[in-house]
């Protein structure tokens, strides 16, 4: 009973710090920004998209309040007829320029090598950066709050979540835990303050950074052979003395990341034994995780009747950790009910998705979009 007890207490002050998050130092930018006065390039790496892009340019050429807005999109090898697809889209505006990239040197990732491509190709009047995947819309007034949030908030990068569309099951059990893991684990107000590079967080899909920061930082050549490129850009900037912030992007964007399972399921593979590094510490991660979030519905169903009082702990353990997937899917627009009962279940899918990464990667066998990533 006593460990029990400090499981229950564990995981209450655990769900206790995801409402301070996300009730206190959440950042979220205001929908009715103000005009921005400062030129803006919005960067869209491509590669084999044509499916994914219209939806995504179309919402770039459809944004209010930036009078100095440019993009910049660049076709990254695709053999799908991306390029022909932006240019359909595009038309004759001249705010869109369409790039053609190159394959990735030595010791360079794909992704990394896009985004590095654009910057330095975007228009050198550009003060501010933002760098949009293909799989986001953006709602009109997306930039405009961003930039106006980074100027704000005085920091080097912002990094606004968009909300996640889920469509299936394995979205439903597995894309919330990645607010839900941040918000959780990660001392927000912490990561704004400390300049420590290990404290940091961002998510690639629609990133705005100071140019002058990101260019003092490195930019994406600091961060050319990483998989996570978007936290090492974020740790970059704080080796170069700037800052971090996350922040709510859920009334900014949706991202519909995965088609399908299979995709869903390589897409984590690809990263997810780098989120952890070594072995030993995704181990100590994973049992902390199944211990206090999935452990507790098997003990009290297994003693419901034997021992009622430890069912009743460990029911109180399992609903506070269905609260703290409750709170973060309502402070960052996703879905709660009943998805949120499921969370122990999500925490198995969660782990065994860590260690499908670590053993293809052992075997060499990780790939994304056709390239080698490890």
């Amino acid at each position: 009973m006593t460990v029990l007890l400090a499981l229950l207490i564990a995981v209450a002050a655990l769900t206790g710090h995801t409402w301070l998050n996300a009730a206190r130092w959440l950042r979220r930018p205001t929908d009715r920004p103000d005009e921005v006065d400062e030129p803006v390039a919005v960067l869209l790496p491509l590669r084999d998209e044509a499916t994914r892009v219209t939806p995504c340019l179309r919402a770039l050429l459809a944004q209010r309040g930036v009078p100095g807005l440019r993009v910049v999109v660049l076709d990254d090898g695709s053999t799908d007829g991306t390029a022909d697809v932006v240019r359909a889209v595009a038309g004759d505006d001249p705010r869109v320029t369409l790039l053609t990239g190159v394959a990735p040197p030595p010791g360079w990732l794909g992704k990394p090598h896009a985004c590095w491509q654009l910057a330095t190709r975007a228009d050198p009047d550009a003060t501010a950066l933002v760098f949009v995947d293909a799989d986001v819309v953006l709602a009109p007034h997306a930039v405009a709050a961003a930039v106006t949030e980074l100027r704000a908030a005085r920091v080097t990068l912002l990094s606004p979540y968009p909300r996640i569309v889920v469509a299936t099951a394995a979205d439903r059990l597995v894309q919330p835990l990645l607010q839900w893991l941040w918000l959780t684990f990660l001392p927000l107000r912490a990561m704004e303050r400390s300049p420590r590079p290990s404290l940091a967080a961002a998510g690639g899909q629609f990133l705005v950074v100071d140019r002058a920061g990101y260019t003092a930082a490195g930019g994406h050549a600091a961060v050319a052979d990483k998989i996570l490129e978007d936290v090492e850009l974020a740790r970059a900037v704080k080796r170069a003395g700037g800052r971090i912030a996350l922040a709510d992007g859920s009334r900014l964007a949706t991202c519909r990341m995965y088609d399908d399972w299979p995709q869903l399921r390589d897409g984590y593979s690809k990263s997810l034994w780098a989120s952890f590094g070594h072995p030993g510490t995704a181990a100590a991660v994973l049992t902390a995780l199944l211990l206090l979030y999935t452990a507790p519905p098997l003990i009290a169903l297994g003693f419901a009747t034997t021992a009622p009082r430890v069912s009743m702990v460990a029911l109180g353990a399992y609903l506070l950790g269905v609260t703290g997937r409750v709170l973060t899917a309502r402070a960052t627009g996703g879905r709660w009910w009943p998805d949120a009962l499921a969370h122990p279940v999500s925490v198995v899918v969660l782990g065994w998705l860590t260690l499908r990464s670590y053993h293809l990667r052992k075997r060499r066998r990780l790939t994304w979009r056709g390239r080698p990533v490890s």
